[in-house]
C-alpha cells in the first residue's frame, strides 16, 4: 500500500509536466490542471501532513483558530509570529503611501499601533467573517435595508451534526459573491461538506484554486484538523478527508521546490491528538493540539505570489 502522500506527489508531477502554462493574476505564471481529488484516512489519529518537506503545522493551526474566531485583521496572527497573510496588506500599504516598508517593519507597526493595524492590517470580510458572521439584511423602510443578525455557519453546522447527523446539508462556505470585491483575496478553500456514517465524521473540501507548492500543505492539514475538532465536539470519530481542487497549479518560479520535493520519498505516519475537549468549537487553543511521530525532510523555501 502506497504512502498517503504519494497521491499528492503524483499530482504535482502531472501538473508540472502536463499542465497548461498560463499568465495568471499575479503575473508570475503557472502550470495548471483542472479537477483533482485525493482521499486521506483520518482514523487512528492519522493526519495528512506532508513528509517530503517540513510543514509548520502550528502556523497552520493558528490560522484555523483565527478563522474560527471570525478575525479579519492580521494583528492577532502577527502577534503570534504568523506571517502568512502579511504580504497582501503590506503591498496595499506600500502602493497607497508610496513607501517601501519591509515586512518586519510593517508587522512591528501593526503590533505596536492599534490604529495603524485597524487601517492597514484588515483584509476585508475574508474566510472567518463569512464562516461565523455571514451578513444578512432586513427592510429599514423607504426601500432601504439595514444589517441584520449575522449567521454563524460553524455553530449551525455543529448543531446540525449533533441533532440531524443524516442530513445532506452539513455545509459551510466562504464564497459570498456580494463581498468578494472587498476581500484581500477571495476564498481559495471555499466550500466544506460533512457526512456522518457509522459514528464517523468525514469531511470534503472543495478548493476553487490550489497553490500545490505552498498552500496545499496548510489547506489539507487545517481541513483534517477541523474534521477532528468537529468530531470531538459531536461525539463522533474521524473518518476520511476528501480533497477536491478546481484549478490545481504550480507557480513557474517554484521549479526548485518541485524538483527537490519530487526527488524525495515520503515516509512516516504522523499522528494528530487533541489534548482537551473545550466547551465549544470556538474555544480551542493552540496548546490543545499536538502532533506526534512527525519527522519530515527539511523545509523547502519558495516565494509567495501576491
Amino acid at each position: 500500500m502506497s504512502h498517503y502522500e504519494q497521491q499528492y506527489l503524483d499530482l504535482v508531477r502531472r501538473v508540472w509536466t502536463e499542465g497548461d502554462e498560463r499568465v495568471d493574476r499575479t503575473g508570475v505564471g503557472t502550470r495548471s490542471l483542472f479537477g483533482a481529488t485525493m482521499r486521506f484516512d483520518l482514523t487512528d489519529d492519522a493526519v495528512p501532513l506532508l513528509t517530503t518537506k517540513r510543514v509548520f503545522w502550528k502556523t497552520a493551526a493558528r490560522e484555523l483558530l483565527w478563522f474560527l474566531g471570525g478575525e479579519t485583521n492580521i494583528r492577532p496572527l502577527v502577534a503570534q509570529g504568523v506571517h502568512i497573510w502579511t504580504d497582501w496588506p503590506l503591498a496595499r500599504f506600500n502602493a497607497t503611501t508610496g513607501e517601501d516598508l519591509g515586512r518586519d517593519a510593517f508587522e512591528a507597526r501593526i503590533v505596536a499601533d492599534a490604529a495603524f493595524a485597524a487601517e492597514w492590517g484588515d483584509l476585508g470580510p475574508v474566510y472567518g467573517k463569512q464562516w461565523v458572521d455571514w451578513p444578512t439584511y432586513e427592510p429599514a423602510g423607504d426601500g432601504r435595508f439595514r444589517r441584520g443578525p449575522g449567521i454563524n455557519q460553524i455553530a449551525a453546522l455543529v448543531d446540525g451534526l449533533r441533532t440531524n447527523p443524516a442530513s445532506r446539508r452539513h455545509i459551510f462556505t466562504g464564497w459570498n459573491v456580494a463581498e468578494l470585491g472587498q476581500m484581500a483575496l477571495p476564498p481559495c478553500h471555499m466550500t466544506y461538506q460533512f457526512h456522518v456514517a457509522s459514528g464517523r465524521l468525514s469531511g470534503m473540501l472543495w478548493q476553487r484554486s490550489c497553490d500545490l507548492g505552498l498552500g496545499f500543505a496548510f489547506n489539507v492539514f487545517e481541513a483534517a484538523l477541523l474534521v477532528r475538532m468537529l468530531a470531538q465536539q459531536c461525539d463522533l470519530d474521524a473518518g476520511e478527508l476528501v480533497w477536491s481542487g478546481g484549478d490545481c497549479h504550480l507557480y513557474l518560479n517554484h521549479a526548485a521546490l518541485v524538483e527537490k520535493q519530487l526527488a524525495r520519498t515520503p515516509a512516516g505516519v504522523p499522528k494528530l491528538r487533541l489534548l482537551r475537549r473545550p466547551p465549544s468549537i470556538f474555544d480551542y487553543r493552540i496548546d490543545d493540539i499536538a502532533v506526534d511521530d512527525y519527522a519530515p525532510l527539511p523545509h523547502i523555501a519558495a516565494p509567495v505570489a501576491v
